[in-house]
């Protein structure tokens, strides 16, 4: 009985986390912290930096990578199986992604509904333009000198720039071209 009520509290606590959390993986480790380590009291503070280090080391968004850790560790901590701690990493990595699987859901309902309506096109056409500003800002930023530390650097971009956009190079082998480069280069 006791198991199964950490398994409600970790997926309550991080469904609360993941629908609260505005700005990605980094925004929400102060509110993690905050519930994991302060109000359930269920790590303490040097196993959550651990955790912390660990998420930052391993691929994909770290709040994610926390969660799941975090879940893990819970259930370890209060004496189950492997089996049930694999099954609180499930649990609080699948709460703290819940909120953003219902809220895009929920846009594309609004989107297949609403894809008619002139106002609604209209709106979305004005959109385009902004993104694409945004993203080139982005990448504005990226190009600037401080970003490119040496002539290498805006000939691997120039030579990746070229092969998309004239030879229609597959961008996923650019990247790893680019990565090879790099790593001869450098």
């Amino acid at each position: 009985m006791t198991f199964i009520i950490i398994f409600a509290e970790l997926f309550l606590t991080f469904f609360v986390i993941g629908m609260f959390t505005i700005g990605g993986g980094y925004a929400m480790l102060s509110l993690i912290q905050t519930q994991i380590v302060s109000v359930h009291g269920w790590l303490d503070e040097g196993t959550f930096t651990d955790i912390v280090a660990i998420s930052q080391m391993t691929p994909g968004p770290i709040g994610i990578n926390c969660a799941t850790y975090v879940g893990y560790d819970v259930l370890a901590h209060s004496g189950a199986g492997d089996l049930l701690c694999v099954l609180g990493s499930f649990t609080a990595t699948f709460a703290v992604v819940l909120p953003s699987f219902i809220i895009v859901l929920a846009l594309c309902k609004a989107y297949t509904k609403f894809s008619g309506n002139t106002i609604f096109t209209g709106v979305m056409n004005g959109l385009k333009p902004a993104v694409v500003g945004l993203i080139g800002a982005a990448a504005v930023i990226l190009v600037t000198p401080d970003n490119f530390p040496d002539w290498k650097s805006w000939v691997l971009f120039a030579v990746a720039f070229v092969a998309s956009l004239w030879f229609k190079l597959n961008p996923i082998l650019a990247i790893i071209a680019g990565g090879v480069a790099g790593l001869l280069i450098y």
